[in-house]
């Protein structure tokens, strides 16, 4: 280096080559004044092509050295090697700082005088430079630099930044200095501090390069430093927008919503406290009406959170509510709906503490200092009021940061509303669903009944299980379980028509396999009205369907006949403990059409115990459905205790987790008639066999003790008989049955369904139907496997009905 002027060149070039820095040196090298250049592009000096090693070296961002050939102002051409070092502006963009030296270039007599080139240069450059020799010790620093470090130039001189400032962050400045000595890499360093005098904390960016001669060999180190405050800062509150787009509402709930938006707020240092007021109707999930400009407002806290443990800035707690008064700060931010921002000293700030004297004392008490109120808005309606606040954070909330706050309120919004009008709904199918349910199992003598209906979590729909238990004919019991596919009120809505349509096909004594023949048929008609209609397709189209099981108990003769179209099959317990589960026709689900059902009876011991579900009991996300099959199988092995216990163990027992459909659970324990309550006789198809029946029957009444009974029991009895003997045919048979009611059967083998009519005023037939109508409480028929039976049946006298 010696006989040289180091530097004699530097220039500062922006991202697109344009001069933004012309040194003194340069102008004396090439002959240009500032005046000529700035501005102009870099590559007008050139008198010669770069090399490609330097241009792809530029044009990838790394530091670059070579010999180059420029153009003097008059004309000729100057050898110089230069170096290019990429840099970055206040605001992120690419600066190079380019160096050159002359190697035969020898300061001119009038010049040697001058001052050194750094006080001409790079002292006027826009951004903190220093330099350090070898040994890392400072050798100059300009103005702006001496200003962030807080020291003159004079007392750093010679030192090493360890003896400048033995503390973070200079300690690691200092072992960045050491490494790039050490490996001639220059070296990209971010660091946040809050520089001398000011409270708000301040980013750096730090540019650490290495100064090498030709050899290579390093001389020292430059450090260029950029304040990156406003980018940081930007790019923080970006990333706390980003995570409230990530993390609000994650679920249907809201207060779990409101929740989230106070953690975002909180826990990416935005605010130090944080309050989320929701209108009444909103927190219950109605719908909100338009704020009244002269009634207060009642509000609920729904949420709330603290960098401090405990929340102790609040003086509500979570679900307290809050009256906001007419003209008071939070009823003017929620009537303009625009979010304000204030500080202690503000008159408006000043009247809302003032009508408190716990929240002026708790602002007082922590020093809280800034304030920010945002109105909840959603679809252009009010939902209501979040509060920020800082105490522990020095910064006041600046406009940028209410712009930020309203931004995150605006996308939480949303979601409170999407998960209000969420719970509306879902409030809505549920108590739909629960009226179409049957509010408590009915005593019957057949047998026990207790059910569980589990619905689905919040953050589901609820479902169109059902479930249903039909006292029939004949003191026989038929339970229904099915399950509709879909999930909202479009499928609580359609199990109400399917559970009623049961209940119908039901009355009519339907056999099992039958009943599902009728319904099957029934869920196509509702597929093909509710389907769409521009297909224009005659079959249905999927979107209605459903499974059940149906089961129908006679406790005289204690055969169970059942059916099931697609659904899982029923578990039977015996008295003694062993577990199994039915092999039925497993039948299509409802709503296919076309295939048939299958019914198949079992006869089943006194006690046994019967289990009907729905798939959601034994089918889960975590295991295979086999495995809910044997922990159904587990829970049943021990059915001691009651069949509420017993319920309540299968559930503990079979879900392993939340479920994520509803769930259906009955359980139906056998009882068998007492044989005394049951008569049976069989008649011979004769004339006399009308006025037998009616003796036996007056006789097996006087045993029951239920004379009161006797004229119209007799009635009924003479009445069914000779329509048994005129319309039907052999086997005739004749049965009594004592239950809750007093019930009155006749069968025989004919399959022609009886008609009720008036008989006209000289008809001689036709009025034994409607007189069995008139003295019977209920009657009706049913078909067997050997032809039909008509039965009546009456209430039994008062004192007789518990015997």
């Amino acid at each position: 280096m010696e006989g040289r002027v180091p530097e004699d060149l530097v220039v500062v070039v922006d991202a697109d080559g344009a001069i933004m820095v012309w040194s003194d040196g340069a102008r004396r090298l090439l002959g240009y004044e500032p005046a000529e250049l700035l501005g102009k592009p870099v590559t007008d000096l050139l008198a010669a092509r770069l090399p490609e090693s330097t241009r792809r070296h530029a044009a990838e961002g790394r530091r670059w050295a070579g010999e180059v050939a420029l153009r003097h102002r008059d004309g000729d051409r100057v050898a110089v090697r230069l170096q290019g070092t990429p840099l970055a502006d206040a605001e992120g963009g690419r600066l190079w700082l380019v160096t050159g030296t002359v190697p035969s270039y020898t300061a001119a007599p009038a010049e040697q005088g001058t001052l050194p080139l750094w006080d001409l240069t790079l002292g006027q450059l826009p951004v903190p430079v220093a330099v350090y020799d070898r040994d890392a010790r400072l050798v100059a620093a300009n103005d702006i630099m001496t200003e962030v470090m807080g020291r003159s130039e004079e007392d750093m001189k010679g030192l090493t930044l360890w003896e400048i400032e033995p503390n973070p962050p200079f300690d690691e400045y200092d072992r960045l200095q050491r490494e790039v000595l050490r490996t001639g890499e220059m070296i990209f360093h971010e660091e946040h501090a809050k520089a001398p005098g000011q409270t708000r904390p301040h980013a750096w960016s730090m540019f650490l390069s290495p100064l090498k001669d030709e050899t290579g060999a390093v001389h020292g180190i430059s450090a260029t430093v950029f304040d990156t405050t406003e980018q940081h800062w930007a790019r923080r509150r970006l990333a706390v927008l980003n995570e409230a787009s990530l993390r609000i509402g994650s679920t249907l709930d809201v207060t779990r919503t409101a929740e989230e938006m106070a953690e975002v707020a909180v826990t990416g240092g935005f605010a130090d406290f944080v309050t989320v007021d929701l209108l009444e109707s909103v927190a219950l999930g109605d719908e909100p009406g338009p704020l009244p400009p002269d009634t207060p407002v009642t509000v609920r806290r729904t949420a709330q959170l603290s960098v401090l443990q405990g929340c102790p800035e609040s003086v509500v707690a979570s679900g307290g509510t809050i009256r906001y008064p007419v003209g008071t700060l939070p009823m003017r931010t929620l009537n303009a709906g625009r979010g304000v921002r204030h500080r202690p000293g503000d008159p408006e700030l000043r009247e809302w503490l003032r009508s408190s004297p716990s929240r002026a004392e708790t602002v007082s008490r922590h020093l809280i200092h800034s304030v920010m109120m945002v109105p909840l808005r959603a679809r252009g309606v009010t939902l209501g009021l979040v509060h920020f606040l800082r105490h522990r954070t020095p910064e006041w909330f600046s406009e940028d940061d209410l712009l930020l706050a309203e931004e995150i309120v605006a996308r939480a919004a949303v979601s409170v509303d999407n998960a209000r009008r969420y719970t509306r709904e879902r409030r809505t199918a549920l108590a739909l669903q629960r009226s179409l349910l049957p509010e408590r199992p009915p005593e019957l003598a057949a047998m026990d009944i207790a059910y569980r209906y589990l619905p689905t979590g919040a953050g589901a729909d609820i479902g169109g299980d059902w479930f249903d238990v039909i006292p029939l004919s004949g003191a026989r019991v038929a339970l229904v379980v099915g399950d509709v596919v879909g999930h909202g009120i479009q499928a609580s809505a359609t199990m109400g028509r399917l559970r009623t349509a049961v209940r119908t096909l039901a009355d009519v004594d339907l056999a099992p396999d039958e009943l599902l023949t009728q319904l099957d048929d029934l869920v196509i008609r509702l597929d093909r009205e509710e389907g769409p209609e521009v297909r224009g397709e005659q079959e249905a189209s999927g979107q209605v369907g459903a499974t059940c099981l149906y089961a129908v108990y006679d406790p005289v003769t204690r055969r169970c006949t059942m059916a099931r179209a697609g659904h899982p099959a029923p578990a039977l317990v015996t008295p003694g403990g062993g577990v199994s589960f039915l092999d039925l026709p497993p039948g299509p689900p409802l709503g296919l059409g076309g295939l048939p059902f299958e019914a198949s009876e079992v006869q089943l011991e006194e006690n046994s115990l019967l289990a009907l579900y729905t798939n959601g009991l034994i089918e889960a996300p975590d295991h295979d459905i086999e495995v809910g099959i044997g922990l159904l199988r587990r829970a049943l092995s021990s059915p001691q205790g009651t069949l509420d216990e017993t319920c309540d163990r299968v559930l503990r027992t079979v879900l392993t987790g939340r479920p994520e459909d509803d769930i259906v659970l009955m359980l139906a324990r056998t009882a068998v008639l007492d044989a005394a309550k049951v008569r049976t006789w069989q008649l011979p198809p004769e004339p006399s066999a009308v006025a037998r029946a009616r003796k036996m029957a007056g006789a097996q009444l006087a045993e029951w003790e239920l004379t009161e009974a006797e004229f119209a029991t007799e009635l009924i009895v003479s009445e069914l008989v000779t329509n048994a003997l005129r319309y039907g045919g052999a086997p005739i048979e004749l049965r009594l049955i004592r239950d809750s009611t007093l019930i009155c059967e006749v069968s025989d083998g004919s399959n022609t369904a009886p008609h009720l009519r008036r008989a006209r005023v000289f008809d001689e037939g036709g009025r034994g139907l409607l007189l069995v109508a008139q003295l019977a409480e209920r009657w009706g028929s049913r078909q067997t496997a050997t032809g039909k039976t008509i039965w009546a049946e009456q209430p039994l006298p008062a004192g007789n009905a518990g015997k």
